[in-house]
């Protein structure tokens, strides 16, 4: 087994590689395991980060902040933790056939959208061509009056739809499971704002010069953006297996300096409940590294 490190970060997205360059500048020996699936890697440009008024691709910023990370002796690692147990006071993490002992956990774990269905290399230039996009907090304001689809069903799908519509007057709701889909009020309340709405499923996209196509229940349409409103996969695993408390949805709950209700493991980013944002992933990580460090000088003085 390796030495012991003071915080083992899982995760190398925005949150995870903030908190791993504040942990490093502090002087704590950190070591950071990142599986290579974060979603901020898949951003062709983000334009909403503040300091870049031309755009960043998520992928530059990622590693911008890893070659920061390493500059201030972050120990980055490529491998997923498999296994996390507390044991005496400690966590041991199981990465592969290797272990590592760490005094605290940081899960910045994230989340994994459920993407329409499509094959992945359509999924990637839908991606690159800015003719498929997950988040309208993020790039709606790239949308502006242009021909806009929603893909989900129920609330959700009617929440995106409405979002959207402060953006362009025409957007479309495609109903994904029509069986279990709007109910009377949320119809009335999409009409209200002049949202069409169409049964699903979609299916058959095609990635075309002026837009996104895909086949619903009604026929063929093009659109210049489509949104799937689908629901995501949150990687709170690791976190349950040590009995950290969770929300309703499977997000990790946390105070207000990001613990979690395990002594010793803290989280940060979209793993945790709240804004799905870079710049709210940095903030929550920069306040759980500094926790972090607060709380290991209350076990033993940080000395040099």
């Amino acid at each position: 087994m390796e030495p012991l490190a003071d915080c083992l970060v899982v995760g190398g997205g925005p949150a995870g590689l903030t908190a791993a360059i504040y942990l490093a500048r502090f002087h704590l020996r950190v070591k950071l395991f990142d599986a290579g699936a974060s979603r901020a890697a898949l951003i062709p440009c983000t334009r909403n980060h503040a300091g870049f008024p031309e755009g960043i691709a998520g992928q530059a910023l990622v590693d911008r902040m890893r070659r920061q990370a390493v500059a201030a002796s972050a120990e980055l690692h490529h491998g997923r933790v498999d296994q996390l147990a507390a044991v005496d006071g400690d966590f041991i993490a199981k990465i592969s056939v290797n272990t590592i002992r760490a005094k605290t956990v940081l899960l910045a774990t994230g989340v994994t959208n459920h993407p329409p269905r499509m094959s992945a290399d359509l999924h990637a230039a839908a991606l690159a061509a800015g003719r498929l996009r997950y988040c309208p907090v993020c790039d709606g304001f790239e949308v502006t009056d242009q021909t806009v689809a929603v893909i989900g069903s129920g609330a959700r799908g009617m929440k995106e739809a409405l979002f959207l519509r402060s953006y362009t007057r025409d957007v479309t709701l495609i109903s994904n499971d029509p069986a279990h889909g709007l109910d009377p009020a949320q119809r009335a309340d999409l009409k209200a704002a002049a949202i069409d709405i169409v049964d699903g499923p979609a299916i058959d996209f095609r990635l075309e010069s002026d837009g996104l196509s895909v086949d619903t229940a009604s026929g063929r349409r093009t659109f210049e953006s489509i949104y799937p409103a689908l629901g995501s996969e949150i990687h709170s695993d690791l976190a349950k297996g040590l009995g950290a408390t969770l929300a309703d949805e499977g997000c990790i709950k946390v105070d207000d300096h990001q613990r979690t209700s395990v002594p010793g493991l803290y989280a940060a980013g979209d793993v945790v409940s709240g804004l799905d944002q870079i710049s709210h992933a940095m903030g929550e990580a920069g306040v759980a590294a500094t926790t972090i460090r607060n709380d290991l000088a209350l076990r033993a003085p940080l000395r040099r």
